[in-house]
Parts: C-alpha cells; sequence; structure tokens
C-alpha cells in the first residue's frame, strides 16, 4: 500500500477529477474543500491528520457536528458524496486498505410538501388569461392559454405536453393519449371546456407558417415549444393573478392532484392520472388536504379555539 500525506492524497485527487472525470474547476474546488473540511475535523477533535487514515467513526462524528450547526442534509449529503468519490478512488490506487464510507449512510432529506396554487386563485388565472386571449386573437396568446388549461386540467408533466401530437388529443372519446416516463402510455379525460380551448388553438396554429407538423403546441415559428419556453409562458400567466412565488408547470401539476383530492377523488384515481408509478408517489398531496381540513375545522367548529 502506497503511504501519501494528506495534502498530496488530496492534490491526486483534485488532478484526477479535471484530467480523467473533466470535472470544471468549480466542482473540483468543491470537492477539495471538502475534503479539507474532514482533515481539519479529524485533526482539531481525533488527533489523525492524514485523511486516509480517518476512519467511519471520526467520519459519522464530523457529520453529526454539521448537522448540530443546522447545515441542511443537501449541503450534508453532497460532501458524503465528494467522500465517497475520494475514497473509492483511494481505494483502487492501493492508499487505504479498506473504505470508511461502507458504513456511513447519508441523513435524510426531510420531504417537502407541494407547493399549490388556492383553487379560487387558479380559476381566476384562467378566466383572466381567457379574456386576455379574447381580446388578443393572435396565436401566441391562444397557445399560451391552452398551455395553461392542459397542464391544470390534466395534471401532466411539461415534458409530456411538449411530447404531445395532433393525433393525441381524441375529440369523440374526450380524451388525450399521453406519453409519460418509461414510455407509459395513459388516458386523460377532458372537459368540453378544455375541448372548445383546444379547438380554438388549433385554428389558430393553421395561420402560422408549419415546419413541425405532428407536433401539437409550437412556437410562433411553427416548430415543436421547447422546455423553457414552457415554463416562461406558465410564470408570466400566473404572474398577473397570484402572489406566490414558485409559479412553474409543475405547480399547476401539483394543483390539479390537490384540487382533485380535495374534492374527493379517490387517491388511486389521481394516481392513474398523473402516471404515478406507485401510490406512495401520490400520497403526498394527502397532506395539503389534510392541511386544508384542519383550517376549515379551525374556522367552522365551535370547540376549535378551546
Amino acid at each position: 500500500m502506497m503511504y501519501l500525506c494528506s495534502m498530496d492524497a488530496i492534490a491526486q485527487f483534485g488532478k484526477f477529477l479535471a484530467i480523467e472525470k473533466r470535472y470544471s474547476a468549480l466542482t473540483v474546488e468543491a470537492y477539495l474543500r471538502d475534503l479539507t473540511q474532514l482533515k481539519d475535523y479529524g485533526s482539531l477533535h481525533f488527533d489523525t491528520d492524514n485523511i486516509l487514515g480517518i476512519r467511519h467513526p471520526i467520519i459519522r462524528s464530523w457529520i453529526v457536528s454539521m448537522m448540530s450547526e443546522q447545515i441542511k442534509p443537501e449541503s450534508v449529503n453532497r460532501k458524503i458524496s465528494s467522500l465517497r468519490t475520494f475514497y473509492k478512488w483511494a481505494l483502487t490506487k492501493a492508499l487505504i486498505e479498506k473504505n470508511p464510507m461502507l458504513k456511513i449512510q447519508a441523513p435524510k432529506k426531510p420531504k417537502r410538501l407541494p407547493v399549490v396554487i388556492q383553487d379560487s386563485t387558479m380559476l381566476k388565472a384562467l378566466e383572466f388569461n381567457a379574456i386576455h386571449a379574447r381580446e388578443e386573437e393572435n396565436f401566441e396568446d391562444v397557445r399560451d392559454v391552452v398551455i395553461i388549461n392542459i397542464l391544470y386540467q390534466t395534471g401532466m408533466r411539461r415534458a409530456e405536453l411538449i411530447s404531445l401530437n395532433l393525433s393525441d388529443i381524441h375529440y369523440n372519446r374526450m380524451e388525450i393519449r399521453v406519453l409519460g416516463k418509461g414510455n407509459k402510455e395513459r388516458l386523460i379525460p377532458i372537459t368540453h371546456n378544455l375541448k372548445a380551448t383546444l379547438d380554438k388553438y388549433v385554428s389558430h396554429r393553421e395561420n402560422i407558417d408549419i415546419i413541425d407538423t405532428e407536433a401539437l403546441i409550437l412556437t410562433k415559428n411553427g416548430k415543436r415549444i421547447y422546455p423553457r419556453l414552457v415554463h416562461d409562458i406558465v410564470h408570466s400567466k400566473l404572474q398577473n393573478t397570484t402572489t406566490q412565488s414558485k409559479k412553474s408547470p409543475h405547480v399547476l401539476r401539483h394543483s390539479f392532484a390537490t384540487h382533485l383530492l380535495d374534492a374527493g377523488a379517490e387517491l388511486n384515481a389521481i394516481k392513474e392520472l398523473l402516471g404515478h408509478a406507485s401510490l406512495a408517489a401520490t400520497q403526498i398531496y394527502t397532506h395539503n388536504s389534510i392541511k386544508k381540513l384542519q383550517e376549515v375545522y379551525k374556522k367552522s367548529h365551535p370547540r376549535s379555539v378551546d
């Protein structure tokens, strides 16, 4: 087994990241900073000045100290990832005999509740943008309205919206065919309101020079729409009706699921509409609904103030 001091080992690892892995200078700097922090911690608290001699109890102690300092789990996990890469490299170079990271578990990230727009606010947004489109009557305004309506009324993902073709809209059966993750196909019902909005959009779509003839949602140049433009459209169209900081296509998906659940829809039905592989992914929306029920209880029940 080769012997290197901490600084030599860290320097060689930096060259490996930069030359063989072709990581950016900033990424390499972040990795080396994490290793230096662990080395300093071992030196200060355990009188161990060589990072190659550090064992898993010291690494665990470092993780606990970071958590006690209120460092976010995401940041701690990034540092753990740096250590995993380093010690795996050191093992392949015969710099260590055992990988101390094999006994290290990353701290769990706290679950974040989905950001949701209130149903009353969402209806105002749809109405406001529909009125604006009627006043302007141009392709882009009509297209933007159909984007908002499809995302909110079907709960589909942004990528699924982008991949929609004209042939995926089945007017007679009042449904949209969606190709989701893993090429899994699902059918989502559409309302008469959404059908009318789609009809209007398709009519305006024929007034531009079309390059991607199969694509449903197009740019003004006739090409299939792209992710950044969809995000910007949603953000812009929600700007006038909600003060909520996050205004993304996925917020509309979250709102779709939560509003269905609030209205009494079964969780399994929502799972199928969203295209989730398991019910566990859908259950996160129950937290928002429980929160709403608690608010209603506090406002309505005579003993809620006790």
